[in-house]
């Protein structure tokens, strides 16, 4: 496959159905799917494939043993980690070809071993007015900051 414009990272997702989701947005949008083990699920799991519809054979999905062994083999990448515990926007992120974004898992998002690895200047925010809420749903929050790249990286001809 050809190299894609974005790549999308999940670091031990739970819910099989946030997951399929955002497996068919990368699929219609051409972005590599890196799922990080461990999972809260099976690959195989009903609800994964019923959300992805028929999406998942057209998917540039890469698997990683672990946390680190993911770090091994996307070295060199610019990552943008999604959190809660940022301050700077998603918008305020000048997006490049290549460029992979980290999301944590739905219950407890990334560790602090992954805060440390990913360091300050590249940790994103999606802001909402509502101080009051944690956060948006995983799947969601992958669709907003998927299309905030293409936006960038390939204007209105999208």
């Amino acid at each position: 496959m050809n190299e894609p414009l974005l790549q999308v990272a999940l670091r031990c997702p739970e819910i099989p159905q946030n997951t399929g989701n955002v497996g068919r947005l990368c699929a219609i949008t051409g972005a590599r799917l890196h799922l990080i083990h461990p999972l809260g699920f099976t690959i195989t799991d009903r609800h994964l494939k019923r959300s992805g519809m028929d999406y998942w054979h057209s998917l540039d999905l890469q698997e990683h043993k672990d946390w680190e062994h993911f770090q091994d083999n996307v070295r060199g990448t610019r990552i943008w980690l999604f959190t809660t515990k940022a301050t700077r926007s998603y918008w305020d992120v000048e997006y490049r070809p290549g460029d992979l974004l980290l999301f944590g898992n739905e219950g407890h998002g990334c560790p602090d071993n992954v805060h440390d690895a990913i360091g300050d200047e590249h940790r994103v925010r999606i802001p909402h007015p509502r101080s009051d809420l944690r956060s948006i749903n995983l799947a969601t929050s992958v669709g907003i900051a998927v299309y905030e790249g293409l936006r960038q990286l390939r204007g209105p001809s999208l």
